[in-house]
Parts: structure tokens; sequence; C-alpha cells
């Protein structure tokens, strides 16, 4: 395997934002992914929360943290189930669900939010940050707050952003220079600024969902891809793709 840093495709993405449906439940309420029953000490409640990558992954990690410090803080009245391994859908399927309130929270890529947002295309371009202290001044700062806030126009609500790592090109064939990806089908976001990027650096962008890129790998249907190295590694796309940059 060839590993070098990750450059020309720096900070494409961040790992992805964490959503809720919009709106409030009260205790007349009870939602598709749960109910909850009356007690002395208020009602409760059961949320599902969709991932798209394995219940080993960094952003999954985190996801389980944010469930287990929500219920601690309702003092167990709210229980938020992860959902791993897109057992709920893709990103795109289930950003839907969001804005129905089939389902209650989900962390998807930002590349998939661009699709129903537009301001969050942004972050499907590269060099936008200088490094990563860069990166969350933004994102804690007022405008990456507006940016959450503006997502309720969307019918969601943004509630923080994850982040895991920088993006990489990983290859059946070595990829040393920008001409190797001539001619290339390098497996990309379903988002157009993805698109357009790996069009103009000579490749022939192949948007497709994540949960389709090993398969695509094996049998030839594409040459490469690009996504973060935790990504690389647990959905063993190592195993198809042995070279990475």
């Amino acid at each position: 395997m060839k590993k070098t840093m990750a450059t020309s495709m720096g900070f494409v993405l961040l790992a992805g934002v964490v959503l809720s449906a919009c709106g409030s439940r009260t205790s007349e309420t009870t939602g598709a992914a749960g109910g909850q029953e009356k007690k002395a000490d208020g009602p409760k409640y059961t949320f599902r929360l969709a991932e798209t990558h394995p219940a080993d992954y960094p952003t999954t990690i985190g996801d389980k943290k944010f469930a287990e410090l929500v219920n601690q803080r309702s003092e167990g009245r709210i229980k938020i189930d992860v959902f791993p391994s897109s057992q709920l859908g893709e990103e795109k399927a289930v950003i839907e669900q969001v804005q129905l309130g089939a389902i209650e929270f989900t962390r998807v890529s930002t590349g998939a939010l661009g699709g129903f947002n537009k301001n969050y295309e942004v972050f499907s371009l590269p060099y936008i940050f200088d490094n990563e202290e860069h990166q969350w001044k933004f994102l804690e700062g007022e405008y990456g707050t507006k940016l959450l806030d503006s997502l309720e126009t969307s019918r969601m609500k943004g509630l923080a952003y994850y982040s895991s790592g920088a993006r990489h090109f990983y290859s059946r064939k070595p990829i040393n220079s920008i001409a190797d990806l001539k001619g290339q089908k390098v497996r990309v976001i379903q988002n157009k600024v993805n698109i357009d990027l790996m069009n103009a650096l000579g490749a022939n962008a192949t948007p497709m969902p994540y949960g389709e890129v090993f398969s695509a790998l094996q049998t030839g249907v594409i040459d490469a891809a690009e996504n973060n190295y935790p990504s690389y590694f647990t959905s063993n796309h190592y195993q198809q793709a042995k070279n990475i940059i």
C-alpha cells in the first residue's frame, strides 16, 4: 500500500453534521420511532439516530457518546438508539426521513446535505481551509453557527459539526500525479460540486452511494474513490484499492 499525505483534496468535506427533525415533541405526541409513557417523573421518549458508517467508526462512536449524554442529562427520560451501517438507509434517503420527522436524528456528510441546502456545497471545494485550526475557528464561529441555523429553512435543525479527517484518493492503480487521474472512473458523493471538481481534474466522476463503493471497486465499475482514511479502512475498501495518496 502506498500512502502519502492528503494534499490535493485536503478538507474537501467535513465528515458531517448532526441533524434533528424540526419541531418539538410534547407530552401529547408519539413519534414514529418510539413511544412514551407518562410517569411521575415525566414522559419518556425513544428516538433513532441514523449513521451511514459502521459501529466502530469515529463518528458512530461520537453518536453513541451523544446518546449517552442525552440519556444522562435527561435522567433516563430520553433514549436515543444509534443505527450504524446505513441500517435506516443511505444518507440522501435518511435526510428526507428527518425532514418528514420519520427519523429524529442523523449524522450525515456535508456533501450529501448540499443537495438539500446549497449553503453546504461550499465544503465540497478544496483548499478552503489552511489547516484544522482554521477549519474549527470558522465552524465554531459566527458563520458556522449561521450555517447550522440555515437548515431550519430545509425543515431540519443543525446541532453540531463532526470531522473525521481530510479526503484521500485510493485506487486500483497507483496515482502519483493529477495526470494519473485522466480517464479514471472515480466515485464521488452525489453532489454537483464534487462531480464538477473531479471532472475538472481530468477524471470521470462517478456518483454513487457510499454503500456501493466496495462492490464497484471489486467489479471494476470504478477505478478509484476519494474519502477519508477511516472510511477507507473500516469499509474494507483497502482490500480492493491497495493504493492511497
